[in-house]
């Protein structure tokens, strides 16, 4: 039984492989007039095909699997991907306003005639708002994690 976890794993794998055989075909492709390239390109070519129809079936089985099994919220993973997803945009976009309000040199005024810079956001608040999402995030991430380690990838 190969679990999601393992999938995932295998995925990653891949996709750096391609990407080294990407960096190493670029090598090889154009070389000066009577020199060899280090390397035989076809065969490079050949392996990254082969790579890349692994990457394609492992992805289709990934997405396949993560459509049709639930967590026990009884959302889908791939809804639950997306509401992780949601979660951390929140978070990110609140953690991003505290900062901007937060900016002390936002606010200097060297004379009364100067403009007066006003918060229009009660920091506290947003804090514990972004909170509440990267709680929320990581107790999904959590979920899902176990998800992976104990369900078998649908192939």
């Amino acid at each position: 039984m190969v679990t999601v976890g393992e999938a995932l794993n295998r995925r990653a794998d891949l996709q750096k492989r391609i990407a080294q055989l990407e960096e190493r075909m670029r090598a090889c492709v154009l070389v000066q007039e009577g020199e060899e390239p280090p390397e035989r390109p076809g065969e490079l070519l050949a392996e990254l095909e082969a790579h890349c129809d692994e990457l394609e079936r492992l992805i289709g089985a990934i997405n396949h699997t993560n459509a049709s099994t639930r967590l026990a919220t009884g959302e889908t993973i791939t809804e639950a991907l997306a509401r992780r997803d949601v979660l951390a945009l929140r978070a990110g976009a609140l953690r991003s306003a505290i900062r901007a309000a937060s900016d002390r040199h936002a606010f200097p005024r060297l004379t009364r005639s100067e403009i007066r810079m006003v918060r229009q956001v009660q920091i506290s608040d947003l804090q514990e708002r972004a909170d509440r999402h990267a709680k929320a995030q990581r107790q999904l991430d959590n979920a899902l994690q176990e998800h992976n380690w104990t369900t078998a990838l649908i192939e």
